[in-house]
């Protein structure tokens, strides 16, 4: 009797349904990435929309900008040309750029030692210091706008003019202490120890050591300040209202507004030129920006 000895069978090669574990978290990778980039390009065109629906308006034509559509059917870039050639724009561009300027450089120039001083020494009133300037963020400009008017209008005879607005700013702004001090913060101070150690005064061992590495705090705070001259209508209406020759772009675009109300297109060609450098500053200077905020605060 001869036995027949039969291969050992092979298992049969299974088939991949799709329905695996591995295929399911590709599934919901693909679906949570698409899930966020909605969110992010509605969010983006959620602020996108209006920049752009102001610069269609500008380059459309008299008739186009009053009517519903929102495509032009000419592109009119000569009305940025009549803007510039409005009596006074230019003047309100230079009046807003020393403005920003110079309140940028003396806010800067004068909180940088304060915050470094009250970030780095070791003094008796050093916390009620820190108090006093935290209290002054609390008391609204209107309240002392009265008061500061008087000393500058006829005291010192400044009114007309954006002095009453820029000379403050060498003497400190709180918010600006505030923001670097905390920043200051975050420096080890083995490093300021170790200047000393070399030979290094205070005012040296600031100016080598501590303002390069506050780089991205600083820019925080010149950004912060440039932004808020920029777009400051509160007080050159109260200083320089009666003075044409002094206005600033953000008050002058209410009268520009006003002697143009029926030519929407140059209007939002004034409103563009007037944020364009905002938005230029904050495109190219976004990285220093958001890292010196995001450093801001790190301790207490």
């Amino acid at each position: 009797m001869t036995t027949t000895l039969s291969a050992p069978s092979t298992p049969a090669p299974t088939r991949t349904t799709g329905r695996g574990p591995a295929a399911r978290a590709r599934r919901t990778r693909i679906l949570h990435w698409i899930a966020v980039h909605a969110v992010g390009v509605a969010a983006a065109l959620f602020f996108v929309l209006p920049f752009v629906f102001v610069f269609l308006t500008s380059v459309m034509g008299d008739d186009q900008a009053m009517s519903g559509e929102l495509w032009p059917t000419r592109w009119h870039w000569s009305n940025y040309l009549t803007v510039f050639r409005t009596p006074g724009f230019l003047d309100w561009w230079r009046n807003s750029l020393m403005y920003a300027g110079l309140g940028t450089l003396f806010t800067v120039c004068s909180a940088v030692p304060v915050a470094y001083a009250l970030a780095k020494f070791r003094f008796r009133g050093r916390r009620t210091a820190m108090i006093l300037v935290i209290s002054t963020m609390m008391l609204p400009p209107q309240v002392v706008v009265i008061p500061m008017y008087l000393v500058w209008a006829q005291q010192l005879h400044l009114s007309g003019s954006l002095w009453p607005l820029i000379i403050p700013m060498a003497f400190g702004d709180a918010y600006s202490i505030f923001l670097l001090r905390q920043f200051l913060l975050t420096i080890p101070r083995e490093y300021i120890e170790s200047a000393k150690v070399d030979g290094c005064g205070e005012l040296r061992t600031l100016l080598r050591i501590v303002v390069p590495m506050a780089r991205p705090g600083i820019a925080a705070v010149a950004l912060f300040q440039f932004f808020s001259c920029w777009n400051d209508y509160f007080g050159p209406q109260i200083y320089a209202a009666q003075n044409p020759a002094s206005w600033t772009l953000s008050y002058g675009l209410e009268s520009f507004k006003s002697a143009h109300s029926v030519n929407w297109n140059l209007t939002m060609a004034a409103t563009l030129l007037v944020m364009a450098p905002v938005i230029l500053v904050f495109f190219f200077a976004q990285k220093a920006f958001v890292e010196g905020v995001t450093l801001t605060g790190v301790k207490g």
